[in-house]
């Protein structure tokens, strides 16, 4: 691996999620309509953090990073995957093969970041209310988003550091739907235990970490509210029950696959739909629809933008062209 990339391979075939051309057609249609919506429902977190003056708080704050992560993590691979489903040919250059290697584990690798420093952002209001202006200062929350896209970038490169230089000099066929790092090292011109081992390491370390300080965050926050009142107790389980569930969802496809990238399965191209699509859809499901604060100042940016203005509320030069 220390030797200069000797690879022939200029592009890889992409065999995508099937190859019936009614479930591609069908298939277009409905990530198409989830992209859109993804893109626009985090776009509208975004915009409705930024403006409403109420959501200027630390938690609204992760939020609107994580929505932004979101759009990331389903643009890197998703369009071209559309696209796809109406070309005969799904093919990748080598370089646009490396380029989503190296976003997937950035995106990925924030996320998780993110979805630990939200986990801690909940836990200090509920376990420590009274030191929460000081601990979640604007300071703090710039730190935290600074160290997951820092901690995701570590991470991708150093996946790329053993994997751009392995040689690729016959096989090109990638059974999925983008270059997923597990099968496309399967693909090298030689042994690629070494290469599996550091993935394992890699990703097996920051996917079990992360998960693990989620599980422990939520457990006590649940027992802490559960000495408090029943009541209480029952409200946040309803909450945070939301929030394991996208992170099983987001945790657990990364979890299985890249824990034990040594065998590929059929239905590692399908769990990968879920953290790659399907959490990103969800994220702003569980974090916005169930959230008072949130839906009310969405109604609010909605009313401003789709009531009919009056005239006097038009700009001058609108209302010169009136009359």
């Amino acid at each position: 691996m220390d030797k200069v990339n000797s690879s022939v391979v200029s592009e890889f075939v992409l065999l995508g999620l099937c190859s019936s051309q009614d479930l591609q057609l069908f298939f277009f249609v409905f990530f198409s309509v989830l992209y859109v919506v993804i893109v626009l429902g985090n776009l509208l977190i975004i915009m409705t953090v930024t403006s409403d003056n109420s959501l200027h708080s630390p938690m609204y704050f992760l939020l609107g990073n994580l929505s932004f992560v979101d759009i990331c993590q389903a643009s890197f691979a998703t369009p071209k995957m559309i696209a796809d489903f109406l070309s005969e040919h799904k093919t990748i250059s080598f370089s646009g093969c490396i380029a989503q290697i190296f976003f997937i584990h950035l995106f990925t690798g924030g996320e998780m970041v993110l979805l630990v420093s939200m986990a801690y952002d909940r836990y200090v209001t509920i376990c420590k209310p009274l030191h929460y202006v000081v601990i979640m200062s604007r300071r703090t929350c710039s730190f935290l988003v600074m160290v997951s896209w820092a901690v995701g970038l570590v991470h991708t490169l150093s996946q790329l550091s053993f994997t751009v230089n392995l040689p690729f000099c016959g096989p090109n066929v990638v059974d999925s739907f983008f270059c997923d790092l597990p099968r496309v090292t399967k693909l090298a011109c030689l042994d690629s235990y070494t290469v599996e081992i550091l993935i394992v390491v890699n990703s097996g370390i920051l996917s079990l970490s992360t998960f693990s300080l989620l599980v422990v965050s939520y457990i006590i926050i649940l027992v802490t509210v559960w000495f408090k009142s029943s009541a209480a107790m029952a409200k946040a389980f309803s909450t945070l029950a939301a929030h394991i569930t996208v992170v099983i969802l987001f945790f657990g496809p990364c979890i299985f696959i890249y824990v034990w990238p040594f065998t590929t399965y059929p239905v590692d191209k399908l769990l990968a739909i879920f953290y790659t699509i399907f959490t990103p859809i969800l994220n702003p499901i569980i974090y916005t629809l169930r959230n008072r604060d949130m839906k009310a100042a969405m109604r609010k940016i909605m009313t401003y933008y789709l009531r009919p203005k009056k005239i006097s509320e038009m700009p001058l030069v609108v209302r010169n062209s009136l009359y």
